[in-house]
């Protein structure tokens, strides 16, 4: 595609239109069928999927009616007192129980059957034996180890709450073929958890052919399959069939789903499915219809498809002609002035009086040159200002050799004239100024920093003598942590200048550091004058002035340790500064607890 990455940018448009306009144009006609076809499929779908819901939704509501039928057994006193007397005295003959609880029984069963449409048969089981069985001589029944059954097992398992079986022959009726679905829950005591007894309800399918019936057509058909893969109902009578093209018992991948469409072979007729699942029941819903059905009419929508097509055509050869007057033209000018500004020809016209977009791109490439021509100025102007700086630079370094040479002199002259004491203190500042020369790192272990400050500490205690105490508590591993070279003499001489010097009494300096918050904290604390709110609240606000602000002098070092640490670490790390007047002050540097230093 390299010859295409050649061609000017109005014949690469153009070459695109052809390939995107022209050329789906003359296959249209080839694939507006199959694009008609899948319109008419998804309108089916969707029609498909809302009748479908809707009968979900009206089968859940038919089962909790069967499952409120039945709660009223939980309501009824007269029935709960009568299995309780009927428990406690065990009655031998099935006889007495239609003598002695007839009435409440007759009222219990006509509540069910007003509850409960298409009511096959009522049995009420209490202890082992059943209490009574509804419209059904208790002959048709085997009720031997009813209580060792998976269905009574369960149901007592559910501890009251109603337990939903899917077609099936009765439970316990001997010599039965149709199907029924039945509701079954345990009657516990009123107030208690006591069982009383199990009442099984068996219904007829007719309320789901009912519900069914409705939207059932000759290409409309359902199936209802119950959780473990049975058929509760069929629109069509061959259930073998139905049941090995759906793999039944078992579920078909498809059908794993809670919801889902898919295409499959139902007696032996490529068909549509979808299907819903009962969040209620766990049942699902499957509606099938013939796959042909759903693809008719297609004509229309190929006529219509065709006169967009045409349609599309003349619009593609409009814009072409708009595109290349509006667009590529404009482009080609604006890259050839781009060219020229890249060869360092900044005297470009640039000026446009379009609004549009391209108005806009004409005016901030502009806006570009005209800021890519000042950088270039400022940067000529930077680069001969930092020439002259490091000039300066150079010559400011002659001041400390000289410093330090002279005071090497005086050193030895002290020691001549037998002034031992000048001469420590004179070393000691020579020691000092030779540091200051001889590193030239900006970033140190906190062991060479605190061997920098104990020389500027040894010789103010040279000054004041006993009046200044020092002290050192340094956490285990904190000595090899970096610091900011420089950063704790301007704090400690901080602290003896306006703290200490002014106290009448023993002074006291102490550094501390620990690691915290996985940064370095390192504490100079001093019992000196401190200072008050008002000059504390001041000193607060000038620490956070822009590094350029300048600070009075009392606090220029602070100001400079605090400006040099946020500039190499960033705001998070700096000075944390606590004082009272009269008792102290305390200077807490925050550092990034990185790799240690190996020395």
């Amino acid at each position: 595609m390299s010859w295409f990455r050649q061609l000017r940018v109005n014949h690469q448009i153009f070459i695109l239109m052809i390939c995107i306009i022209t050329l789906p144009l003359t296959i249209m006609s080839g694939i507006v069928y199959l694009f008609s076809l899948q319109t008419v499929k998804n309108e089916y779908q969707n029609t498909a999927n809302l009748i479908l819901n809707n009968l979900s939704f009206n089968i859940d509501q038919y089962l909790q009616s069967i499952e409120t039928g039945t709660l009223t057994a939980q309501l009824d006193s007269q029935l709960q007192g009568s299995l309780v007397h009927w428990s406690e005295n065990q009655d031998p003959d099935p006889s007495d129980i239609s003598i002695k609880y007839g009435s409440v029984i007759e009222q219990f069963i006509s509540r069910i059957e007003l509850t409960i449409k298409n009511v096959d048969s009522v049995q009420v089981f209490a202890g082992n034996r059943i209490f009574y069985s509804a419209d059904f001589n208790q002959s048709d029944y085997n009720t031997d180890n009813f209580f060792d059954q998976d269905w009574y097992k369960q149901t007592l398992r559910s501890q009251g709450k109603a337990v939903l079986f899917g077609a099936h022959t009765p439970f316990q009726r001997m010599n039965s073929s149709e199907s029924v679905i039945s509701i079954a829950r345990v009657i516990n005591k009123t107030g208690t958890r006591t069982n009383l007894a199990v009442i099984l309800v068996d219904i007829r399918l007719d309320s789901l052919r009912e519900i069914l019936s409705l939207t059932e057509n000759t290409n409309r058909k359902f199936l209802i399959i119950d959780d473990a893969g049975g058929i509760v109902y069929s629109s069509e009578n061959n259930q073998e069939q139905l049941k090995a093209d759906l793999g039944l018992p078992g579920i078909r991948p498809e059908l794993k789903a809670e919801a889902g469409n898919f295409y499959a072979s139902m007696d032996g007729t490529p068909s549509y499915l979808n299907f819903v699942t009962s969040s209620y029941s766990g049942w699902k819903v499957i509606q099938y219809m013939d796959k042909n059905n759903m693809t008719k009419d297609a004509a229309l929508f190929r006529k219509i498809l065709l006169g967009v097509a045409l349609c599309s055509l003349f619009t593609a050869l409009l814009f072409l002609i708009m595109l290349s007057a509006r667009v590529t033209k404009p482009v080609i000018l604006l890259s050839k002035q781009v060219r020229a500004v890249g060869l360092g020809k900044f005297d470009v016209d640039l000026n446009t009086n379009r609004q549009d977009e391209f108005g806009v791109l004409y005016k901030g490439i502009r806006k570009m040159v005209e800021d890519l021509q000042e950088h270039i100025k400022r940067s000529s102007m930077t680069m001969a200002q930092q020439k002259v700086a490091q000039y300066g630079a150079l010559k400011s370094q002659i001041n400390p050799h000289f410093l330090a040479n002279a005071l090497e002199s005086i050193q030895m002259k002290a020691i001549i004239g037998g002034q031992r004491d000048i001469a420590d203190m004179v070393g000691l500042l020579g020691r000092l100024f030779r540091i200051h020369i001889q590193t030239g790192k900006d970033i140190v272990s906190l062991r060479e920093e605190l061997e920098h400050t104990r020389l500027y500490v040894k010789v103010q205690q040279m000054r004041f003598g006993d009046k200044l105490s020092y002290s050192e508590r340094i956490e285990p591993g904190t000595e090899a942590l970096p610091v900011l070279h420089f950063s704790l003499q301007p704090i400690v001489e901080n602290a003896i200048v306006h703290g200490l010097e002014r106290r009448s009494g023993q002074g006291r300096l102490e550094i501390s550091s620990y690691v915290s918050d996985q940064a370095l904290q390192i504490e100079v604390k001093d019992n000196g004058a401190g200072m008050t709110e008002e000059e504390f609240m001041r000193l607060r606000e000038r620490l956070k002035e822009a590094a350029e602000d300048t600070l009075d002098s009392n606090h220029i070092g602070v100001k400079n340790v605090q400006d040099r640490i946020r500039y190499y670490y960033g705001d998070g790390y700096g000075l944390a500064i606590e004082s009272r007047a009269g008792e102290g002050t305390k200077v807490t540097l925050r550092f990034p607890a990185a790799k240690a230093i190996t020395e």
